[in-house]
C-alpha cells in the first residue's frame, strides 16, 4: 500500500516545489528592492562632505576635478559594498528581480553623467559640471525609485533640485555639491535606518 502511494506523494510534492519556486519567482519580479543602505549612507555622506572640503580649496581646476572623481569612486565602492552586504544578509539576490531593475534604472543617467564630464572638462566648462552632475544623478535615483523603498524617489527629487539651484547660483558650485553628496545621503541613510529598523545597513 505505502508502495503505490509514493509516487502520488513524490509528484505532490514536486508541484508544491514548482509553486512555490513560481511564487518566489513572481514576488522577485513584482517586489520592490529594499537592499537600500541606511547608516551605510552616513559613509556616503561623510565622504561627499569631505569631498566638497578638498575640492573647494583646490586652485587648479584639473585638481578640483580630481578630487570630485575620486570622491564619487569612493562613494560608488561605498554603497555597492552596503548593498551586497545587506542583500546577502537578507537573502535577497542583488541582480535578479527588483534589484536587477533597480541597477538598469540608476545605469544610463549615470553613464551620461560621465560622458558628458569628458567634453565639458576638456573645453573648460568645469562650471556645468555640477548641475549637470547633480541633475543626472537626481535622474538616475528617481528613476530607480519606481524598484526600490519610496524614501528613494524622494530622494532623486531632492537631488533634482540641488541641481536646478546650481544651474541658477553656478558659483556655489561646491556648496550645491557638498548638500547633495554630502548631506542627503547622510539624511536619507539616517531615516532609512530609523524607520526600517537597525539591522539596515
Amino acid at each position: 500500500m505505502s508502495r503505490e502511494t509514493r509516487p502520488d506523494a513524490t509528484r505532490i510534492e514536486e508541484r508544491a516545489a514548482e509553486n512555490l519556486a513560481f511564487i518566489r519567482a513572481t514576488l522577485e519580479r513584482s517586489g520592490r528592492f529594499t537592499a537600500v543602505p541606511g547608516r551605510s549612507g552616513v559613509v556616503m555622506g561623510a565622504v561627499g562632505a569631505a569631498g566638497a572640503w578638498l575640492a573647494h580649496v583646490q586652485t587648479d581646476p584639473m585638481s578640483w576635478l580630481r578630487v570630485w572623481v575620486a570622491t564619487a569612486v569612493a562613494g560608488f565602492v561605498v554603497a555597492v559594498a552596503a548593498i551586497v552586504l545587506k542583500a546577502k544578509r537578507a537573502g535577497m539576490p542583488v541582480l535578479a528581480g527588483p534589484g536587477r531593475k533597480f541597477a538598469f534604472a540608476l545605469a544610463p543617467a549615470l553613464c551620461a553623467a560621465s560622458l558628458l564630464t569628458i567634453p565639458l572638462a576638456s573645453s573648460g566648462r568645469m562650471g556645468l559640471l555640477p548641475a549637470l552632475w547633480l541633475l543626472l544623478y537626481g535622474t538616475a535615483v528617481t528613476a530607480s525609485g519606481a524598484f526600490a523603498i519610496p524614501e528613494v524617489g524622494v530622494m532623486g527629487l531632492a537631488y533634482l533640485s540641488l541641481g536646478l539651484g546650481s544651474l541658477v547660483l553656478p558659483g556655489l558650485g561646491d556648496v550645491w555639491m557638498g548638500a547633495g553628496f554630502g548631506g542627503l545621503p547622510a539624511g536619507f541613510g539616517l531615516w532609512i535606518w530609523r524607520r526600517y529598523g537597525r539591522g539596515t545597513q
